[in-house]
């Protein structure tokens, strides 16, 4: 896991990434190609019907894949990524988890689940990036 001044080097990095932060987005935890970000549930964040809306989910899957990829080696840009919402948040917090599946010269993948905080998956996200940088 990553070291205090590591997690406060990130977030203040990542505090640009503004439609993340002003909606509501914060690093929880950082570790080698891994972020756990999460996100409270409010009233902006709901849809027509009083669900969460689908947005909210894809913003902090993206977030946490973003942060995982880059924030040991900026430079990572998403090229293609699919998200399947397979639940509804019990508690008032989602936690989004990405995981790096295979980090390749040019190419990369992460897995990212957005639970809620009762572990209940309420969407999964596949991102394949690309290195600018590579």
């Amino acid at each position: 896991m990553a070291t205090k001044e590591e997690l406060e080097k990130a977030r203040e990095l990542f505090s640009n990434d503004r439609y993340a932060t002003e909606t509501g987005a914060v690093i929880d935890e950082l570790g080698d190609h891994y972020a756990k970000v999460s996100l409270t549930l409010n009233g902006h964040h709901k849809n027509a019907m009083g669900g969460v809306m689908g947005g909210v989910y894809f913003t902090l899957a993206d977030f946490a894949f973003a942060v995982a990829s880059n924030w040991q080696k900026p430079g990572v840009v998403a090229i293609n990524t699919s998200i399947s919402f397979i639940g509804v948040p019990k508690t008032e917090r989602i936690v989004a988890e990405a995981v790096l599946v295979k980090d390749g010269r040019t190419t990369c993948s992460y897995n990212v689940t957005v639970s809620d905080e009762n572990g209940a998956p309420v969407a999964i996200m596949q991102c394949l990036g690309f290195h600018k940088n590579g």
